[in-house]
């Protein structure tokens, strides 16, 4: 591994001005907020699975982004959506056992989505700086080119 000078393709990034760092780490507090009215015995199930899945969100994002090459800070990208997912999957089996209520869950998943928005728009981004303009034609849905 090269541990000599980054090039300028290589820059350190600041995670904390990355837009979806920022609405993950919004989203993770309004979660940290809503589980803590969960019941006490959730302590160590649900609450703390949902709980860590939101900050694995902003954690890899973070992580990613201290990353010296870019397909690496592709691949914590595409961790940090997978987490977004579990996060909302755990949001909403948070609201059939009636731990929240609509407008909370409402609240949450309209949060999530906003953050996904986001973060797929980064993925993208970075995406075309890894692979070049056509990775949004061969995207993971299409291995085989526009025709396949």
């Amino acid at each position: 591994m090269d541990n000599g000078p980054r090039t300028k393709d290589q820059k350190m990034r600041n995670f904390k001005k990355i837009e979806a760092w920022l609405l993950a780490s919004d989203l993770a507090v309004a979660i940290y907020g809503q589980t803590g009215k969960f019941p006490k015995e959730e302590r160590y199930g649900l609450i703390s699975q949902v709980r860590r899945s939101a900050i694995s969100v902003l954690a890899n994002i973070a992580e990613g982004a201290g990353r010296q090459h870019k397909k690496d800070y592709l691949n914590f990208l595409y961790i940090a959506r997978g987490s977004l997912s579990e996060t909302e999957s755990l949001l909403e089996i948070s609201a059939r056992l009636h731990y929240l209520g609509e407008p909370h869950l409402k609240q949450l998943i309209e949060f999530c989505h906003k953050t996904a928005k986001c973060l797929y728009g980064l993925i993208r981004a970075v995406e075309s700086e890894v692979h070049g303009p056509l990775s949004m034609v061969l995207g993971p849905n299409n291995k085989g080119g526009i025709n396949a």
